[in-house]
Formats: C-alpha cells, structure tokens, sequence
C-alpha cells in the first residue's frame, strides 16, 4: 500500500482529548500550524466526569473555553464528600475554604466528557487548530535520533505521513507511541481496578453540596459516586489487588454485589436502575490505574497527560494533570519553535514540572489511603508491597518517599522520610476527627499534604484571572525557567 505524504506543519498532536485539544491550542494561538489527528469520532465516550476548579477557572480560561463550559450547564461541584477514616458519618472539604481562590472560582463541575471533551476540541478549531478525526496514529518517523514525523491511517483507510518539528503524544493511557519516548512502569501500591456504571433515579446529597463527588470507602476500597445531572450518576467501584476476582464473570452483577457492601451507596441507589442502552449502558472496567513513564520526553516527542502518567482518581486529579501537562508542554514547544538552541532547557522544565505535580497527588493519595486503616496495619502493607527487608515503618517511609519507584523526582524537593510520615499522621489527626452532623466541612488545608496539592492549580487561577505571571518569579528548581508574563512560554527569570 502508498504511503501518502501530507506537507509539513510545525506541531502534530496525537489525540484530541482534554491534554491534546489545550496544547494543541496554546500552540495555535502563538501563530503555529497545528495538526491533530484524533482516532475516534466525537463525540466518544471516556471515563473521568469530575473536574477541579485549576481547569475549569485556570486553563480553560486561558484558552479561551471558560464561557463555553459555563453555559453548557454542567453540575456545579464545590468539593468533594468522604465517608473515610474513622468517622461512621460523612464529611465534607469545599474548594471555597481557600481564601487563595479568586473570588467566583471556588467550584468545578461534573461533566459529561462527550460533551466537555467535545467542548475543548470545538474550541481548537476555532483558535485555528487543523483537525481530523477517525485518523489513527501508529508510529513515528525518525530520522538522526529525532521524532521528526508521524503515519496515520485515514478514516478511509489511506496510510498517511506528515512531518511536524514536534509530535505531542496526548493518546492517553492505550497509547501506541509511549515506548517511543521511554518505559511505562506501574505503581506496586496502587494496583487497582475500576468497575463503574451509571445509574438513573439515584439520590442526591444535601443542598449546598447536592453537586458534590460522594467517595465511599468499604471493605474491598472505595466507591465513586458522580452526579452528573439531575437524573444521571456515575457510580464505580475501585477495588484492591485482594479483591479483584470479584470482578470475574458478570459485571453487572459483581458491580450491584458490590454496591450491596457499601451501605451508604447502596442507600443513595435504593431507588435507582442501571443505565441499560446508549455510551452509559455497559459496565466497563479500567484495568492498571496507576504508572509512570521514565521518561517524558526525547527530541522531537513529548508525551502528556495520561500518555506520560496516571494516578489512582479518588481525587479527581485525571483532568487536571492532563489539562496541566499540556499547558506545560505548550510552553516548551512554543519556546523551542521560537528558540531551537533552548529546546532541551524547554522540555526539561516541563518534564521536572509535571513530575512535581504528579508525585504531590501520589504522596497525598498514598496517605490519603492510610485513613482506612490503622497505621499498624497501613506500615506492613507498604512492607509487603515493597518486598522490602527493612522494617514496616522503614518500609512505608521508602514507599510514600519515592524510593520504591526509584524515581528521584518523586520525592519533593526539601522534604524527607520524618517529613513524609509527620504529613500522613497530620492528615490522619484532620480526617479522623469526630463528626458533629453528617457533610461537616473539613479543612483539609490544615494538613501540608493537602496545600502542597493544591498549591500549583490555585496559581493557574490566578494568572487566569488577573492576567500574567504574578507569583512566579523564581524558578521552582536550580537554573530552572519560569512562565513567560503571558503564560506561552517559558523564560530565564529576572
């Protein structure tokens, strides 16, 4: 079969998801050509409803596509629900405790990803971005040890080839170009599964949080339970390595045997019935949760979001390290294409970056996870998961420090192993406070883990929101850059 040759464009960007639409249109509004090719049809279906309030006030409105989602009335979110820890009642932690948030960007929402992703992709086309959909990448063109190019098949089954100064891989977790760029390994402590479906009729929480993700934990982990409308839920199951064989055979049943174990979801569901036909109709599964590439980026390829990385969702961070890394990969491209000498500074920026945003989300989930059960017990998990000879509490220090992933960049930079185990005991103190009603607010902001994770998205806020770098002027590592005044690029500081 011919290959046909496309011409030549500055950037291609595989995968028209949240991470492909936002770095192929920070790319495209700097006045590059910019090709997306994207596999499937949208609208297509894609798990991940629930948003943090960095995408939707931060990037989203960097981009451009604030008014767009506002209007398409998604479920206002103002936090998130828990019945976790030792606590028999549910409580509650608001974005709006922060009194860093701009005022009026307290919330998120749950959304519909046909619908958002569709959103986001409209909106790249009208920031001047080529896309072409049912167009599926399945490799590379190298050429001197450099991505210089990709080939795709059309949705007429012609094999194309185009060439491009940079390839962003944004194809998400089944992508076919990771190997590319380095090795995927997956995390010994998140080694979980989902089971998820939707139902119509469920029960909603109590104004003013009716909008708000419900995470329940129970024996075998925890349940989600997403209001994505006045009728519609998303309600999954995430279950440990002990329970999997749960999940074998009928999925339908395994899922409503499960939701019979968990109390307060199957109390929210007494009234509901499984979505049957349409995108929402069949019980899914999503398998190997949480990994991490060693590497990020070579010449001429980038990965982002979830092509790069994913870690366990309980705290809806899927989106947002998504929409993140692409922000962060728009930078680097731009610089590059402006600057070709700077590009290996460029790409190191936005690998030391995403990797810092992501190992705050796994130190914070892995202690997060510890408010299920007592210490004792948590501390001869992390030994066995680790195989490690050291004792428990040594072998939960090596764990939530990174040491097991033998990736330096997971441990934050100024912290260390007494650091690490005084943040998971001071979270622990915060969750496991007696509740005087259920849906009590928590302040979770009392706890370092919880401000280190919300540090980098309450600063996209506000440079949405005010306009420039306020508070960025020092590099975040030695001989780092920092954001351009605009956000495009990035610059040495001073």
């Amino acid at each position: 079969m011919s290959i046909r040759t496309d011409r030549s464009v500055d950037v291609v960007v595989v995968g028209g998801g949240p991470a492909g639409s936002t770095v192929a249109t920070i790319v495209a509004m700097q006045g590059h050509r910019v090709l997306l090719l994207e596999k499937e049809k949208f609208p297509r279906y894609q798990i991940g409803e629930s948003l943090l309030p960095s995408t939707v006030h931060g990037i989203c409105r960097l981009i451009g596509a604030e008014d767009a989602i506002e209007q398409a009335g998604f479920t206002v979110k103002r936090g998130g629900t828990f019945r976790w820890g030792a606590s028999a009642e549910p409580w509650t932690f608001s974005f709006g405790i922060s009194p860093k948030f701009p005022a009026g960007a307290a919330t998120a929402y749950q959304v519909e990803r046909m619908k958002f992703d569709q959103i986001l992709l409209d909106n790249a086309r009208r920031r001047g971005v080529e896309v072409r959909e049912e167009c599926g990448v399945h490799d590379v063109v190298e050429a001197d040890g450099r991505v210089v190019g990709v080939r795709y098949t059309d949705d007429a089954g012609a094999e194309h080839e185009v060439r491009a100064v940079h390839v962003v891989d944004a194809s998400g977790h089944t992508s076919r170009l990771r190997n590319r760029v380095g090795t995927r390994h997956y995390s010994e402590f998140f080694r979980n599964l989902a089971l998820f479906g939707y139902f119509t009729g469920g029960k909603r929480l109590p104004p003013p949080n009716e909008g708000n993700i419900l995470a329940a934990a129970f024996d075998a982990g925890w349940f989600w339970y997403i209001p994505l409308g006045p009728d519609l839920t998303s309600v999954g199951a995430v279950l440990r390595p002990d329970a999997l064989d749960r999940v074998r055979g009928d999925r339908e049943q395994a899922l409503l045997d499960l939701i019979a174990q968990c109390p307060l979801v199957a109390d929210y569901l007494s009234d509901a019935e499984r979505v049957r036909s349409g995108p929402y109709g069949e019980v899914r599964v999503r398998k190997d949760y949480s990994y991490l590439q060693d590497r990020f980026w070579r010449p001429g390829l980038v990965s982002v979001g979830d092509a790069a990385c994913f870690i366990d969702p309980v705290f809806s961070s899927g989106v947002h390290l998504a929409t993140y890394s692409a922000m962060m990969a728009a930078r680097s491209v731009n610089t590059a294409l402006r600057d070709p000498a700077v590009e290996p500074e460029a790409f190191a920026e936005f690998e030391a970056r995403y990797r810092a945003e992501y190992a705050r989300f796994h130190d914070f989930l892995v202690a997060f996870y510890d408010m299920n059960q007592d210490e004792k017990s948590y501390f001869w998990s992390a030994k066995r998961v680790t195989g490690s000879a050291a004792p428990e509490l040594e072998s939960f220090v090596e764990l939530v420090g990174g040491a097991t992933w033998r990736e330096e960049l997971l441990v934050t930079a100024g912290g260390g192993a007494g650091t690490e185990v005084s943040a998971v005991r001071q979270l622990a103190d915060i969750v496991d406070q007696p509740v005087q009603r259920p849906g009590e607010d928590r302040d979770l902001l009392q706890a370092s883990l919880a401000r280190s994770v919300l540090k980098e998205g309450t600063r996209l806020q506000v440079q949405a929101t005010l306009g420039g770098n306020q508070d960025e002027l020092v590099p975040m590592r030695d001989g780092g850059l920092v954001p351009s005044p605009d956000g495009m690029h990035w610059v040495r500081p001073g």
